[in-house]
C-alpha cells in the first residue's frame, strides 16, 4: 500500500511538471528542504532507511539546478526575516540537515563548501557527547544480519522470521513505529535488549555514525554554517511529559551553545511529523528562546507572517526519487495547498 502511495504522489508531481505548473506558477516565498544522510550509494537489497538518504553526486546536481532556476540559498536567520517581511521577487531555498550525521562533513561539506552556500546543521548534542542511541542503525543492523527475531514487544516475547528483503522491510517498519510509540525509557529499555540478543554494539554503531565535537567546531568556524539545535536526545517530544519536553529543548540549546560560544536561535523537532510533537511543543520552543522551529511536515514558507516561525514546514527529501523535475515541482509550491494564517501556538 505504501508503494501504491509513493507511486501516486511521484505521478502527481510528473503531472505538475509536464504541464508546467512549476515554471509558470509558484506559491510561497520559498522553501525548507531536509536533508539527513549524504552518502555513496550502497549496494543491497535491504535499505530501510534509504529514503532518508541522497548521494553527493545528487545533492551537487540539486544546488546547480537551484541556481539555475533563480533561487536564493538563505540560512534560517535570512529564512525568519523573509517570512515576515512582504513578499521579494526572487524566491529562496534553505539546505537543511538533521542528525549531525559523520557523512555530512566526510560528503555533503565539500559539495556545500565548493558551491559557497549556506546551510543549516540540527545537532543533538548527546550524539557528539558520544552517548546518543542511534537506536534505528541498531534495529537495521539486527533485521539485516537475522532471518530469526525475537524480543519483548509490551509484555509478550514475539518471534518473527524473516528471509527476503521485503520481510525485512516489513518487519522494520513494524518494530520501528512500536518503538516511536514509546517513552525513551522504555524505547531505550527495548532497543538495549534487542542489540544485546543480537549482539550489536548500538554505542559503538551511534558513535560511528556520529560527528563530534571536534568535526563540529570545523563547520561552525564556517560563516556560511548555521547551528541549530535538536535536543539532546533526540526522542520522540509527544512520548514525553511536558517538563521533560521542555527541558530536552532547553537543555539542547544551552549545551550546544556552550560548545559553540554563540547563540543557538533555531530548533529542529526530533523526527518532526504530525505524531511526533504537538501544539504545547510550539509554545516551548518560543519559551526557551529558539526564533525558529522546523519539521517534516510537507509545505512551503509563506511571507507576512503567514507561516509560524515555530512551526516551519520542511521537504524531506525522498533518496528513492532522485529526480530534478520532482524538486522543482515541490520548492515551486504548486503541489501544497496555500498557507493559512496560523497563530503562534498552532503547529
Amino acid at each position: 500500500m505504501a508503494s501504491d502511495d509513493r507511486w501516486l504522489e511521484r505521478l502527481r508531481l510528473e503531472l505538475a511538471w509536464f504541464t508546467g505548473q512549476a515554471a509558470l506558477r509558484s506559491r510561497g516565498a520559498g522553501a525548507i528542504l531536509r536533508f539527513a544522510r549524504v552518502r555513496p550509494r550502497r549496494r543491497g537489497g535491504f535499505q530501510p532507511l534509504r529514503a532518508d538518504e541522497i548521494t553527493p553526486q545528487f545533492l551537487d546536481r540539486a544546488i546547480r539546478a537551484l541556481k539555475r532556476w533563480n533561487y536564493d540559498f538563505l540560512g534560517m536567520d535570512e529564512v525568519c526575516r523573509r517570512a515576515v517581511t512582504l513578499p521579494e521577487k526572487r524566491r529562496f531555498v534553505a539546505l537543511t540537515f538533521d542528525g549531525a550525521n559523520k557523512d555530512l562533513i566526510d560528503f555533503a561539506y565539500p559539495v556545500l563548501a565548493q558551491h559557497a552556500v549556506p546551510f543549516t546543521i540540527y545537532v543533538p548534542t548527546a550524539f557528539p557527547d558520544g552517548v546518543g542511541q542511534a537506536w534505528w542503525l541498531g534495529l537495521e543492523q539486527v533485521i539485516a544480519r537475522e532471518s530469526r527475531i525475537n524480543l519483548i514487544m509490551g509484555e509478550k516475547e514475539q518471534r518473527f522470521t524473516v528471509t527476503g528483503n521485503a520481510e525485512k522491510q516489513a518487519l522494520f517498519s513494524h518494530i520501528e513505529s512500536w518503538l516511536r510509540s514509546l517513552s525513551p525509557a522504555d524505547l531505550s529499555a527495548a532497543i538495549a535488549d534487542l542489540c544485546t540478543r543480537y549482539r550489536i554494539d548500538l554505542a559503538a554503531l551511534s558513535r560511528e555514525a556520529s560527528m563530534d565535537w571536534e568535526d563540529l567546531a570545523k563547520l561552525a568556524a564556517d560563516p556560511l554554517v548555521t547551528i541549530g539545535s535538536a535536543t539532546v536526545n533526540y526522542p520522540v517530544l509527544a512520548n514525553m511529559k511536558d517538563t521533560a519536553a521542555s527541558r530536552e529543548m532547553a537543555m539542547g540549546k544551552a549545551v550546544a551553545e556552550a560548545a559553540f560560544r554563540r547563540d543557538v536561535r533555531h530548533l529542529a523537532f526530533p523526527f518532526g511529523d504530525r505524531t511526533s510533537f504537538r501544539r504545547g511543543h510550539v509554545v516551548m520552543a518560543e519559551e526557551a528562546g529558539f526564533a525558529s522551529a522546523v519539521s517534516t511536515i510537507p509545505g512551503i514558507v509563506d511571507a507576512e507572517g503567514r507561516t509560524n516561525l515555530r512551526a516551519l514546514p520542511r521537504i524531506s527529501w525522498d533518496g528513492r526519487v532522485r529526480s530534478l523535475r520532482m524538486l522543482r515541482v515541490l520548492v515551486s509550491g504548486v503541489a501544497f495547498a496555500p498557507v493559512r494564517p496560523t497563530a503562534t501556538s498552532q503547529t
